[in-house]
């Protein structure tokens, strides 16, 4: 079995683990690696042969999407984060969430086709909702809960009372 982190994330799904892993590939190139997969045995007739686990990496840190063989969903309570190099990043992967199948929630919440939850974050975010001037500060977060895909230019104009 691979090495893999002392606490990892383990993700749900019915029979799509290795749709939903080759999706997350796609929206983070060169970040998402897969590091070993799991089959089912001859314990499981009905399933045998097909895939049990992948176990993959997100920029290191290691994940496992089990097909668990029913539908579960996914709350708020746990989401995964992207910090994104800019307004381009983030509009491309929101866009490829929604063309699949993604749900949009609010302020850079947005659920992927399976219904696990990502914050879609653009880097520069936090000069403006945490930034030293409080009213300015207030005004971004503000703004922020009004939105559903962050926006950048828009934080920053809100920020600075435009």
């Amino acid at each position: 079995m691979t090495t893999v982190d002392k606490v990892s994330t383990c993700l749900w799904f019915n029979d799509q683990a290795e749709e939903a892993v080759e999706f997350y590939q796609s929206l983070l190139p060169g970040l998402v690696e897969i590091t070993e997969t799991s089959r089912y045995g001859s314990w499981a007739p009905d399933h045998e042969g097909k895939v049990l686990e992948l176990w993959f990496t997100i920029a290191g840190r290691s994940f496992v999407a089990l097909n668990g063989g029913e539908d579960v969903e996914y709350d708020h309570a746990m989401s995964l984060m992207v910090d994104c190099d800019g307004q381009d990043e983030v509009d491309r992967v929101w866009e490829a969430m929604l063309e699949r199948g993604g749900k949009e929630i609010q302020c850079g919440w947005i659920a992927d086709p399976w219904g696990v939850n990502w914050q879609i974050i653009p880097n520069g975010m936090e000069d403006y909702i945490t930034g030293p001037d409080p009213e300015g500060a207030k005004r971004a977060v503000e703004a922020m809960f009004g939105m559903k895909k962050l926006v950048l230019a828009d934080l920053e104009r809100a920020y600075k009372g435009q």
